[in-house]
């Protein structure tokens, strides 16, 4: 007859063994990958091109589900109060993770706290566009045109109240001395279509949004944010060259999955995503959107996690920043 302790040891073997059972067969059916923007922004096609490579790798359909609204916190949201198993994942971006938090730190979700880090997936340059009617060449020519306008006249669109475009726009706007209307959406992919259409003069973005529009000559880039000029726009300055280095920082785009997760499913998680980000195809598909592919440990993520969490604060408090639903 089995002791009491001999009972216990007997249990916890049990679940150790149902655990290691467990994360050998994940997954066991489909994962849902939560984007909280719009179907055809940058966001957007950063997941897909990682979830058609994970599908693959894992044998299970990774599902892109967009849950827009409210700068990327609806879909945040959701994923933190999801279950902690594996099978719902979130795309992180600075905008979900730092600057919608710093905007509004009542918006239900801590980003450090709640979530657990996979690894980051695609850092990016941002970019300033503006409208092809926009009498303007340059970003010279830009500020006269604003000068001209009364202020509040010219507009700026973003993917959304609280995201991190929104904290760029106003500290453009304070940068140059200009008073500008700030147009959220939900989402850049709307956002550039009003842009395109003529609705707007200006258009804050990650390059994965705006690169096709851009060489399509739809949309005239201004400015990007990034250590040096692109190779695939040698003609167009980074902030930093025109006197606006506090902008001069790019983007990136993580792979995230509630608080808690089990580590052998983290680590899983990890290793397919190192896997992905380092195949041929995977990696020009990414550098097409004008990213650069990368793959992280969990722990690194964090931390940048953390890092933008700290800057876009800073922001936020410099240009007294308030949230505001309307339009989100």
């Amino acid at each position: 007859m089995m002791s009491c302790v001999q009972r216990i040891a007997a249990a916890c073997l049990l679940m150790a063994t149902a655990v290691c059972a467990s994360a050998q067969s994940y997954p066991t059916k489909p994962i849902r990958l939560v984007v909280g923007f719009a179907p055809g922004g940058a966001t957007d096609i950063v997941a897909r091109i990682w979830a058609d490579a994970a599908s693959r790798e894992l044998g299970q359909p990774v599902v892109v589900d967009n849950r827009a609204g409210a700068g990327g916190a609806i879909g945040a949201l959701a994923v933190a109060k999801s279950p902690a198993d594996g099978y719902t994942l979130g795309l992180a971006t600075v905008g979900t993770h730092a600057a919608n938090v710093a905007c509004n730190p009542k918006g239900g979700y801590d980003p450090v706290k709640d979530f657990t880090p996979i690894s980051n997936l695609a850092r990016t340059p941002n970019v300033l566009v503006m409208n092809m009617d926009v009498p303007a060449q340059n970003f010279e020519d830009l500020k006269t045109y604003i000068a001209r306008k009364a202020p509040g006249a010219v507009r700026y669109a973003t993917g959304g109240t609280c995201g991190v475009h929104h904290l760029t726009g106003a500290l453009f706007s304070s940068l140059i001395g200009a008073q500008l209307t700030h147009v959220p959406y939900r989402g850049s992919g709307p956002a550039l279509t009003d842009l395109i259409g003529g609705q707007l003069e200006l258009f804050f973005d990650s390059m994965p949004g705006s690169i096709q529009a851009i060489q399509s000559k739809r949309a005239r880039p201004v400015a990007v944010a990034w250590p040096t000029r692109l190779a695939t726009l040698p003609e167009v300055p980074t902030y930093a060259e025109l006197g606006l280095g506090a902008i001069n920082d790019g983007v990136w785009y993580g792979l995230v999955a509630p608080a808690n997760l089990p580590g052998n499913i983290q680590t899983k998680l990890n290793a397919i995503t190192k896997k992905v980000m380092s195949q041929p195809d995977v990696q020009a598909r990414v550098v097409q959107t004008g990213s650069e592919p990368v793959s992280t440990t969990s722990e690194e993520f964090g931390g940048e996690i953390k890092k933008a969490l700290d800057r876009a604060k800073s922001i936020v408090q410099s240009q007294g920043i308030k949230f505001d639903q309307s339009g989100s």
